[in-house]
């Protein structure tokens, strides 16, 4: 439609432009001493169009000429950024497809294009990495040293990938120059765990796991684990004194105290140093926000001196709790013994016996035995003494 409309107008132009002509009689006179031309004036007026036209004809051709080396310039670099575009985007699929080796050499060609070398030589990095290629990787991070502007993403690169290789020195000092840089986001921070983590620096992984949990960027279960890693390479620690033991426990936060793993470790930790009585103490309290079987094996391990007050008080207490909970073998088994330790052997036998029947795992039914034949020896009934004794055996051999 447009079309027409432009074709109609064009004729209408060209039949009124003829129509004019035809009744023009107007004339023009150029004089230029001693000569005289005269023309008509719908002749100079077409004469003065084409000249118009050709003039400007030429000047565009000129201006075109002139602009031809920036044009061709431009046509070439856009070419080349062009392309550089195209292996940066080569490069990045081949890296996530896995094909590390086509990756790095397409990042090699991205690198050509100023704009895109950084971003090239950390894909190139990352690729060279994947392919155990730790000297062209190292090369390929130089290149972006000089870069202010990817300082950051060098860092987390190097990082990551020194984590990855399990150069904990190296990605140590990576994290103290993020952190110099001001980079904490949580990556950064997941990142310096997994270095500390290797190095062994259980202090800085609990600080870390602390604020990562504060942020929700960690799994509760490996939040846990990794606490109880740390508080067990603490508190197994063989350079730790009286002293020292309890000044690590008081920095423990409340929640952690109360954790079944890290309280029974921390009694095995006190009562590898004689504080029997601080070892019961955590434990009882651990045990009253939380009861697990390995806190109750822990405060089995802890028992006091036989004829003491502080055994009867054991006693008296697993027995408040045996009312509460009459099928736990664990507790069975550890109230006979403390009754076995006291010499209250009616009691320790019925108790033990209790255990015996309530157990389900090998390892209590072979501790009863062994409790059982212990008492029986006390009593001088050896025939029952040998009996739980090759039961012990069988339960041992069979585990």
């Amino acid at each position: 439609m447009r079309i027409l409309l432009w074709l109609l107008t064009l004729f209408a132009s060209a039949i009124g432009l003829a129509v004019l002509a035809r009744f023009n009689p107007g004339n023009v006179v150029l004089f230029y001493p001693p000569y005289r031309v005269d023309l008509s004036l719908n002749f100079f007026l077409t004469a003065l169009v084409v000249l118009f036209l050709v003039l400007y004809v030429l000047i565009r051709a000129v201006r075109m000429t002139q602009k031809l080396p920036a044009r061709v310039i431009a046509y070439r670099r856009q070419k080349r950024e062009s392309e550089g575009i195209k292996a940066l985007r080569e490069s990045l699929k081949a890296f996530f497809e896995g094909r590390f080796g086509h990756a790095e050499k397409a990042a090699t060609r991205a690198a050509d294009l100023p704009e895109n070398a950084g971003i090239a030589a950390l894909i190139g990095a990352r690729a060279a990495h994947r392919m155990r290629q730790v000297e062209r990787r190292d090369i390929w991070l130089e290149t972006t040293v000089s870069d202010p502007t990817l300082k950051a993403a060098r860092l987390m690169t190097s990082l990551e990938l020194l984590v990855d290789d399990h150069q904990f020195k190296a990605a140590l000092e990576t994290v103290e120059e993020l952190n110099a840089n001001g980079t904490r986001h949580i990556q950064a921070l997941q990142w310096a765990l997994k270095a500390n983590q290797q190095a062994k620096n259980w202090p800085e992984v609990l600080r870390l796991v602390q604020t990562l949990d504060k942020r929700n960027a960690l799994h509760p279960a490996l939040s846990n684990r990794l606490r109880e890693m740390a508080y067990d390479a603490l508190l197994s620690d063989r350079s730790h004194d009286v002293e020292s033991i309890r000044a690590l426990w008081a920095e423990v936060p409340h929640a952690d105290r109360l954790k079944p793993f890290i309280a029974a470790r921390a009694a095995q930790a006190f009562g590898s140093r004689g504080l029997h009585a601080e070892a019961r103490t955590l434990l009882e309290r651990a045990l009253a926000a939380d009861w697990d079987d390995r806190l109750v094996r822990a405060y089995r391990d802890s028992t006091a001196e036989a004829g003491s007050s502080e055994l009867l008080a054991q006693i008296e207490r697993c027995e408040a709790w045996l009312a509460k909970r009459p099928t736990d073998a664990e507790l069975a088994l550890t109230l006979g013994m403390f009754c076995l330790r006291q010499k209250l052997w009616g009691k320790a036998q019925r108790h033990l016996e209790q255990a015996l029947s309530d157990a389900l795992e090998p390892r209590a039914v072979r501790e009863s035995h062994l409790a059982l034949a212990q008492l029986f020896e006390a009593l001088e009934q050896p025939e029952k003494a040998s009996a739980h004794y090759k039961q012990c055996a069988l339960a041992t051999a069979i585990r």
